[in-house]
């Protein structure tokens, strides 16, 4: 699942799982902000799971920037 961050004007950083709509979470620092949608996705899936819904395919569990530079990411593109 591709995992896109951002930093916002306020210094905040904002990551979500576009695969997961509602997966958005802000943090203070950009690893804060990766662990809390990483964990905020887990949960939306075992969830879904639980109930019975679909969820996405998985090719990878998480992909994200390598470089804290690359502030917006698109799995496959920097």
């Amino acid at each position: 699942m591709k995992i896109e961050i951002d930093r916002e004007e306020d210094g905040r950083w904002i990551a979500e799982v576009p695969d997961l709509p509602g997966v958005v979470v802000y943090g203070q620092t950009r690893e804060e902000a990766i662990s809390k949608v990483e964990a905020l996705a887990l949960r939306v899936i075992a969830d879904r799971l639980d109930h019975g819904e679909s969820i996405p395919e998985l090719k990878e569990l998480f992909a994200v920037p390598a470089s804290p530079r690359d502030t917006n990411f698109i799995s496959g593109q920097t």
